[in-house]
């Protein structure tokens, strides 16, 4: 399979040509100074080839980041929820914009750990600082890329984003409304010259759906007679059952009247191709009511935390909000502590109850 040829040059210099034979492939071959540099070469190929590793090496010096990313696009994320596509086509944006150019083999942990720190420095479309969670969100997008490149592909042989150190998170924002911020809230959303704000804000309170997940809302995911409605479509791309109970039952119930022939949506847009844009009638809202520092998804958060307050354990919450881990839920859980404090009590009366003091 190898075999090493030696050459003399024009000045009369002595060289070695090293040259192995690839089944289908393009002989791979190299000039050296020395012949035992020639042999150590030759053996070193043909020792990759034995191991298949040597077609990865191949892959990773002609194929770029740019070239990979594309791929996954492709083959991967199409395959992926709605929000989960939108949301890592937008983070592999970033990286194929900013290292597209380098070939694999290239495209090493110092690389990536310089990229990291500008990642972290820049700003969000919202002008906002990028978070540590939102790094890590970006570095995990792109190591799955690399991961299809080691085990499917075989463009690579280690995926060098498994040597990147994760930055800690902090336990994740809890912004919710008290009693007097809820109620100043909803009175202006009666007010809102948007007649349907009113009952997708109460949807989020009171279910905890996210709002993608209320505007893309079609007659066929709502079953009011029993009582809920069917999300198809998740951010973690699991299928979903929401209880839709009290004043949101009626106040739905109340829209999926209003029937337009051209639109499937709930909350339809003018032409009712699309859901409904909600983006000015709530920045209205929010500035009328004068509440500070809270968004949209603040209203998932703050069904969450009535459901703490209200005795839910982690497992209800994971349930009702579609978190795949306890450990999503763990931010609520100091809501919760006059309901742990109960259990607690509950069960040292009953396995104490009977000893004298």
């Amino acid at each position: 399979m190898a075999s090493i040829e030696k050459r003399i040059t024009k000045e009369g210099k002595v060289k070695y040509l090293a040259r192995v034979r690839l089944k289908g492939k393009r002989a791979e071959s190299a000039i050296f100074d020395r012949l035992t540099d020639a042999r150590r070469w030759a053996n070193s190929i043909e020792s990759a080839i034995h191991e298949n590793r040597h077609f990865k090496t191949a892959e990773s010096k002609k194929r770029t980041v740019a070239e990979l990313i594309d791929k996954y696009i492709e083959s991967v994320l199409s395959n992926k929820s709605k929000s989960m596509k939108a949301a890592q086509t937008n983070q592999l944006a970033w990286w194929r914009m900013k290292a597209g150019y380098y070939v694999l083999a290239d495209f090493t942990t110092d690389v990536i750990d310089s990229l990291r720190d500008e990642l972290a420095k820049g700003t969000t479309n919202r002008g906002e600082k990028r978070t540590t969670a939102t790094v890590n969100r970006y570095l995990a997008a792109l190591s799955h890329v690399f991961t299809k490149a080691v085990n499917v592909w075989q463009w690579l042989e280690s995926n060098p984003l498994l040597k990147i150190e994760r930055h800690s998170e902090n336990q994740g924002r809890v912004r919710y409304l008290d009693d007097d911020e809820r109620s100043r809230l909803l009175e202006t959303c009666k007010q809102s010259s948007n007649k349907q704000l009113y009952t997708i804000v109460v949807l989020a309170l009171s279910s905890g759906m996210r709002k993608g997940e209320i505007l893309n809302l079609t007659r066929r995911d709502v079953f009011l007679a029993d009582g809920f409605v069917i999300l198809e479509k998740t951010k973690n791309g699991e299928r979903r059952r929401v209880p839709i109970i009290g004043h949101a039952h009626d106040l739905l119930a109340n829209q999926m009247k209003i029937h337009r022939l051209d639109s499937e949506y709930i909350f339809p847009s003018k032409n009712g191709k699309k859901p409904i844009d909600i983006k000015r009638p709530w920045e209205v809202a929010i500035k009328k009511s004068k509440l500070a520092d809270f968004r949209f998804h603040d209203l998932r958060h703050s069904c969450a935390s009535y459901l703490a307050m209200n005795g839910a354990t982690q497992r209800d919450l994971m349930e009702i909000l579609g978190h795949k881990t306890v450990q999503m839920t763990k931010r609520y859980s100091h809501l919760s502590d006059s309901h742990i404090s109960s259990v607690v009590g509950s069960m040292n009366d009953k396995i104490f109850g009977g000893v004298e003091k």
